[in-house]
């Protein structure tokens, strides 16, 4: 399977570390299966940070969902509220209870796949957490989105199943 990042740089060696924190499934290297979704988000990020679109491409063997050693969290590819619950537990900077499974704060997962919080779900999200919206209006409000795709590695052991391919 071919998997897509888009960046304002041409990513040699995937660092971790170098990953920013409080993303929809936590801090990790994100995908997408979708080229044009990478490709918009690489212009999204040359306009934000300066420097040209990159569009980086890897490769992953189609059966890694199989590897007994990973811990793969897959919410599939419509919203639920299973994965509202759990992207609002990853970016929230104040949620605590690492050990829930309701959140990758800690890296439990090795990979998620699911849909991506646009800017759209990320207002009602905010909405939710400032009291002004219930988790159910919050809920309702995401149902009719058009979701897009990501896949999120979180360990070393993860990455190592991605081979580059391309820039």
């Amino acid at each position: 399977m071919i998997l897509y990042h888009g960046s304002n740089t041409e990513i040699k060696e995937i660092n971790l570390a170098m990953c920013r924190p409080y993303k929809d499934f936590g801090q990790g290297f994100y995908l997408t299966v979708m080229k044009e979704q990478a490709e918009k988000m690489a212009i999204r990020v040359a306009r934000i940070y300066g420097g040209a679109p990159v569009l980086n491409v890897y490769n992953i063997d189609d059966d890694f969902m199989g590897t007994d050693s990973l811990n793969i969290k897959d919410f599939g590819t419509e919203t639920s509220e299973e994965w509202a619950r759990f992207v609002r537990n990853n970016r929230s900077k104040t949620y605590t209870d690492f050990a829930n499974v309701e959140c990758n704060l800690d890296n439990k997962y090795d990979i998620v796949i699911g849909p991506i919080a646009d800017d759209d779900m990320a207002l009602l999200f905010r909405q939710y957490e400032n009291g002004v919206i219930s988790f159910e209006n919050m809920l309702t409000g995401m149902i009719y989105k058009k979701t897009t795709n990501q896949y999120s590695f979180h360990t070393q052991r993860a990455i190592s199943l991605l081979r580059k391919v391309g820039v």
